[in-house]
């Protein structure tokens, strides 16, 4: 499974990445807009949901859960100092998927007790789409809470995120990874439509 979350650069702004990544295959688009206002919000979601609709795409909302239920999308993506997953979930109910960020194998037990649909665990490096990162985990830290989580019955599906590269794909889902997120590395390359069908072709591959 690809992720794809948004952010801007100098070529793309959110939209237009979204939609580079969807016609290059991409099922899942987070749109992270962390400094906009809820109407440019919105304007965002009025362009995507139809686009992801269209081809069969989930779309997910960072943070903003009333927005979420509002704007009928797919679901939200909740940070660790956003709004707890329990009280959202008690917020908008069962009908959207909501997303947690770990960092830790505690991390990921919390998320699992307030029933998440996914994790995302990270950072896997360094990245530059994220202020006030959190420690950095690597393959064997990978490894570590993969083992973990298996040897706590754990099921919940765990995305891969932070910093992550192209050529890391590999060695990511083998220790035991249900998928990967990426920004930069679909946004910063010369196609980012090429780019995610080759991503999405080592995916399937594995």
């Amino acid at each position: 499974m690809l992720q794809f979350i948004t952010h801007t650069t100098e070529r793309y702004g959110y939209v237009e990445g979204a939609i580079a990544a969807l016609n290059g295959g991409c099922k899942w688009i987070q749109l992270r807009m962390k400094e906009a206002d809820p109407d440019e919000i919105r304007k965002a979601v009025d362009k995507l949901k139809p686009l992801c609709q269209e081809k069969g795409a989930i779309l997910l909302l960072d943070d903003h859960v009333e927005l979420t239920s509002q704007l009928d999308i797919d679901g939200v993506h909740l940070g660790k100092n956003d709004m707890p997953p329990a009280e959202a979930r008690a917020l908008i109910g069962e009908k959207y998927i909501i997303g947690g960020t770990a960092n830790t194998f505690d991390d990921i037990k919390n998320l699992v007790a307030q029933g998440v649909d996914y994790i995302g665990l990270g950072p896997f490096r360094y990245t530059e789409t994220k202020q006030n990162l959190s420690a950095i985990i690597g393959i064997e830290g990978y490894k570590n809470i993969i083992s973990q989580c298996h040897a706590a019955g754990i099921t919940t599906p765990i995305v891969a995120i932070g910093g992550i590269e192209p050529d890391d794909i590999t060695a990511i889902m083998k220790a035991g990874l249900s998928g990967i997120a990426l920004s930069g590395a679909i946004l910063r390359s010369d196609n980012p439509t090429e780019t995610t069908r080759k991503i999405i072709t080592t995916l399937n591959n594995l």
